[in-house]
C-alpha cells in the first residue's frame, strides 16, 4: 500500500495524503489544555457528540436481533482465530442474528466475512484511530464514530451478547465494561463468551485466584463469563436468551 492509498476516517468523512489529522477528535476532547479552553469548545463539541448517537441509532434502530463479536485487529487471515471467526459470523446469521463488530480487520473482519458468506447481515462500528484503515470489505451496514463512548453504547444497547475472541487492550476493554455492565445490573439477560480456553484461561485463573480471594469480586460474578473452544456451544450459550437463564440477581455495587 502506497501513502497515497490510506485512508484515515473521521466520522463520515476520508481523509488521505496530507489533509490526514496529527490528533484525533477523543485525544483533542480527552487532552488538558487549559483552565478555561473548554467554555470556548466542549459545549459546541455536544453537539458533535449528539450528531454521532443520532446517527447510531438511526442507522441501527431496524437491526434486529443481533451480537456483538471482538477480537483483535492484529490476527492474520491464516491464523486459526480467524477461521473461529468466519465460523462464528456464519453460524450466527444462520441462527438469525446480525453480527456486529469494530469493523475493522483481524477477527472483526472474520466475523463479518462468515455472517456477510452465510447470507446474514454484517454491520461494523469503525472509530476514528490513527493507524487502522477503516471498515473492512465484508461490512454492509457501517457506522463511524470519532468517540469511543458513542461506539460503545451502541456495541451493547443493538446486541444481546458478547461473544470475544481473543484480543488485546480494546477488546478487554470492551469485556469488562460489558461484565461491568450486567454485574450492576445496568443490562439484564446478557450473555457474554470468551472463545479460546487457551487463551483466556489465565484470566479466569487470575479473577478467581487473585480478586475472588481479595474479596474484590464475589463468586458469583465469575459465573458472567462462559468460556468455550466450540462454537456451536457459544453461539448456543449468547442466543439462549428467552430462557432467561442468563439474567444476572441484584449485586448491589460494582466491586
Amino acid at each position: 500500500m502506497t501513502s497515497g492509498d490510506y485512508r484515515y476516517h473521521k466520522g463520515p468523512v476520508t481523509l488521505r495524503r496530507s489533509k490526514v489529522p496529527g490528533t484525533t477528535t477523543d485525544q483533542r476532547l480527552l487532552d488538558t489544555r487549559g483552565k478555561s479552553d473548554w467554555v470556548h469548545t466542549d459545549p459546541w463539541r455536544v453537539m458533535r457528540i449528539q450528531s454521532e448517537f443520532v446517527e447510531g441509532f438511526g442507522s441501527l434502530a431496524e437491526l434486529g436481533k443481533a451480537i456483538s463479536v471482538f477480537g483483535s485487529a492484529r490476527t492474520k487471515p491464516d491464523h486459526p482465530t480467524y477461521e473461529i471467526g468466519v465460523r462464528i459470523g456464519a453460524a450466527l446469521a444462520k441462527a438469525g442474528y446480525a453480527v456486529i463488530t469494530g469493523g475493522g480487520p483481524g477477527a472483526m473482519e472474520a466475523a463479518n466475512r462468515g455472517a456477510l458468506e452465510a447470507g446474514g447481515t454484517s454491520v461494523g462500528l469503525g472509530i476514528e484511530l490513527p493507524f487502522e484503515q477503516g471498515l473492512n470489505d465484508f461490512v454492509d451496514i457501517g457506522v463511524n464514530f470519532r468517540y469511543f463512548f458513542a461506539r460503545k453504547t451502541m456495541f451493547v444497547k443493538y446486541a444481546e451478547g458478547f461473544i470475544v475472541l481473543p484480543g488485546g487492550f480494546g477488546t478487554l476493554d470492551e469485556l469488562f465494561e460489558a461484565v461491568t455492565l450486567v454485574q450492576t445490573q445496568k443490562v439484564t439477560s446478557f450473555p457474554i463468551v470468551l472463545m479460546g480456553v487457551d487463551y483466556w484461561q489465565g484470566l479466569i485463573d487470575w479473577l478467581r485466584s487473585s480478586a475472588l480471594t481479595a474479596g474484590t469480586i464475589s463468586a458469583k460474578d465469575l459465573d458472567l463469563l462462559h468460556l468455550t473452544d466450540d462454537v456451536d456451544e457459544a453461539v448456543a450459550y449468547v442466543t439462549d436468551v428467552e430462557g432467561g437463564r442468563h439474567t444476572m440477581p441484584v449485586s448491589g455495587t460494582a466491586d
